[in-house]
């Protein structure tokens, strides 16, 4: 029996089309024993690695086993519960893309996926695209709290060709999600770097928000020299799952070198006495910025640990 190893690219209404290693890409289902498996454990998702076996009359693949994942990127499930979806396997690195203006960068939103990938234990890229328009050192002073935090930072332009050679270079031979606000230029900026590759990621993005019933997670497209982009509307609805609000401290990284040399192992850097954190942000060590963030997406998180609480109670009595 033929047997083969491939990449998903996606799923619709039970059908998956699977990249060989060799280029082709193939329409396969599910074995019975899988399925059972998946519903039990954990969903086969866009990136896994999967065996492909075709049938005796040589007409039919079907996916014979899930190889194990490197790692994931999951959110939260639309709605009030506390279930995951999975955006993607096998990621190598998160690319949040926003405009310097034409929409004006929102930077609560740029943290918040910033939180995401950091929860998932996956490096990110930031880039600004459109730098065209706005004066640039002003703009690099506005993100330089994510360049001092660790995160690289691109400045990129589609129309005077900036930035590109260098992005370029950092998704070769990588799985990279990109994500970001609708009209920040991803597609633009894709194209831009991958001439003849036609990605038009809003039109994606617009057929997966419409077939959320059969397409499963987001469409994983090959690069031409190697490595494959995720483009993921489905990250832009920014719930945070798995991640209890105690340890959102961990997902910025500049809060890192303070947080255990608070007094309070369970410090929650708002008000506690002998607070590192905060001493830091009054140093300008930490940004203020980063830090209300921070303030805010704690408070956020808690309220909605508190409604998921005193459902689960309700649900008891």
């Amino acid at each position: 029996m033929t047997r083969k190893e491939g990449v998903v690219l996606k799923g619709t209404g039970g059908v998956w089309h699977v990249r060989a290693e060799s280029g082709e890409i193939h329409e396969a289902s599910l074995r019975g024993r899988l399925k059972q498996e998946r519903e039990e454990t954990r969903k086969l998702a866009v990136g896994d690695r999967v065996v492909l076996e075709i049938d005796e009359r040589g007409t039919h693949w079907a996916i014979a086993d899930i190889l194990p994942r490197h790692s994931q990127l999951a959110r939260r499930a639309p709605g009030e519960g506390q279930g995951e979806r999975i955006v993607a396997a096998n990621v190598d690195q998160v690319v949040i893309v926003f405009a310097t203006t034409k929409p004006d960068p929102h930077r609560r939103m740029l943290d918040r996926f910033l939180v995401i990938a950091e929860a998932n234990s996956l490096e990110s890229r930031i880039v600004i695209n459109k730098i065209e328009l706005v004066n640039r050192e002003e703009t690099e002073r506005t993100f330089a709290d994510y360049s001092a935090a660790g995160y690289a930072v691109h400045f990129t332009s589609v129309k005077q060709r900036i930035g590109l050679e260098q992005l370029h270079d950092e998704l070769a031979g990588k799985t990279s999600v990109l994500t970001g606000p609708s009209g920040v230029g991803k597609s633009s900026l894709m194209n831009a770097m991958y001439p003849g590759l036609d990605l038009r990621v809003g039109e994606i993005s617009e057929s997966v928000k419409k077939g959320r019933h059969t397409t499963v997670g987001a469409l994983l497209h090959p690069l031409p020299d190697g490595g494959y982009v995720v483009d993921s509307p489905g990250l832009r609805e920014v719930g945070m799952w798995g991640l209890a609000s105690e340890h959102l401290d961990e997902c910025f990284r500049e809060f890192r070198a303070y947080i255990t040399s608070c007094r309070f192992g369970n410090c929650t850097h708002r008000v506690e006495p002998g607070c590192a954190v905060r001493a830091a942000v009054e140093h300008g060590a930490i940004s203020a910025e980063r830090y209300d963030s921070y303030l805010r997406l704690r408070e956020e998180m808690e309220h909605s640990e508190l409604k998921w609480s005193a459902q689960m109670l309700k649900r008891r009595t």
